[in-house]
């Protein structure tokens, strides 16, 4: 069976964010919260957004307590801030976190309890509030997928919550918002990206729609994310990578991912290593270890990222993966993402199993057992 949507509208469009307020009205909201990334607070970014908000009369708070890999205590506080102030609807204004957070918050202020309560698909009852997301990075395709996954502390596990329910009724692609962020942060989630193409494309779910934007995503990111990572002001470059980011979140929305995503939930929790980067980290060797499986995808993925490089073998499209991912200086090891080698031994056993409970091993293009987990981390 073959599924496949875009259930909400997409804006691309440079100076979006000063237009907000119009989007707001066109949703008829009324009391906003806005759940922002914390360098956003008193950024000339978050200016734009209030005052527009505020030109076309629209009330608004600010959360700007987002951490990377937030947690279901910040859901909790957010959630907290907008019953307080008698919000009726979110806009979130930020990276992965701050629009997982915002979909998470719009679930238990509708529908009370934790978000914990909602873990897995389908769990959600009915819609959630109106919703605005406006992504700062280019990456995490969140702005596009029916997911939020939060860390549940106590358990150092990443817990996903999987609804159409929780897609903003607006995905606003303002690629005016990229010129400040930061190198490494463009490099993690342009690497996030690549990887939501890969496996997208590569695993055991008919591509037959999605393939387009998968392939396409990964044209956008060899052409730009160099260029990108080199100068984030380069506004042709920045809203390439923007609108790979997105393309990318699409074919996955409908496909979802693959080991890649599997075991780097469970690093970045135990480890609070970013997710592009660990990713990044894990990428080559799954490649390696997918390769068996190939069936073409690996040949047409090199011609979208590397037309210029000859391909003969699936190695040597691993090879051009591990020299991109050096160039933008994605860790290519534990100590280089900031992983105690010593520690990391003793966890391998619980990372393991939170890697095998995904949902993305499913469909991953090689079978999976957890000695072939085992076996990738210990190799890193």
């Amino acid at each position: 069976m073959l599924k496949f949507s875009i259930p909400q509208n997409i804006i691309v469009d440079y100076g979006g964010v000063s237009r907000l307020g119009t989007y707001a009205a066109e949703l008829t909201m009324t009391n906003v919260l806005i759940i922002a990334d914390p360098f956003l607070a008193d950024a000339p970014l978050a200016k734009q957004a209030t005052d527009s908000l505020d030109a076309a009369g629209i009330r608004h708070t600010m959360f700007t307590d987002v951490k990377p890999n937030p947690t279901a205590v910040c859901v909790d506080e957010a959630a907290e801030l907008f019953n307080g102030n008698g919000c009726d609807s979110i806009i979130a204004i930020g990276g992965g976190s701050s629009l997982d957070v915002a979909k998470a918050v719009g679930v238990v202020v509708k529908y009370g309890g934790e978000i914990g309560d909602y873990e897995g698909m389908n769990t959600v009852p009915g819609p959630i509030v109106p919703f605005i997301a406006i992504p700062t990075t280019a990456g995490t395709g969140s702005e596009v997928t029916s997911f939020s996954v939060i860390t549940d502390e106590a358990r150092n596990y990443k817990l996903t919550v999987g609804s159409k329910l929780l897609l903003p009724a607006y995905a606003i692609l303002d690629p005016g918002v990229l010129a400040t962020v930061p190198a490494r942060v463009a490099a993690a989630c342009g690497t996030d990206a690549m990887v939501h193409a890969i496996e997208s494309f590569t695993n055991t779910v008919d591509s037959t729609f999605s393939g387009m934007y998968s392939l396409e995503a990964l044209r956008l990111i060899g052409k730009y994310l160099r260029r990108f990572y080199a100068r984030r002001d380069d506004a042709e470059a920045a809203r390439g990578m923007m609108v790979a980011a997105t393309m990318a979140g699409i074919a996955f929305e409908s496909t979802r991912l693959g080991l890649v995503h599997a075991m780097s939930h469970p690093i970045s929790a135990f480890f609070h290593v970013a997710h592009g980067e660990a990713n990044g980290l894990l990428l080559p060797s799954v490649l390696e270890f997918n390769a068996l499986a190939d069936k073409g995808q690996y040949e047409l993925m090199h011609e979208a990222l590397f037309p210029d490089v000859e391909y003969a073998y699936p190695e040597d499209f691993i090879d051009e993966i591990r020299s991109l991912l050096s160039e933008i200086g994605i860790p290519d090891s534990l100590e280089a993402a900031g992983v105690d080698r010593e520690t990391f031994p003793a966890v391998i056993g619980q990372m393991t199993k939170d890697a095998m409970a995904s949902g993305n091993i499913a469909v991953n293009p090689r079978a999976v057992t957890p000695k072939d987990v085992e076996v990738i981390y210990r190799a890193l």
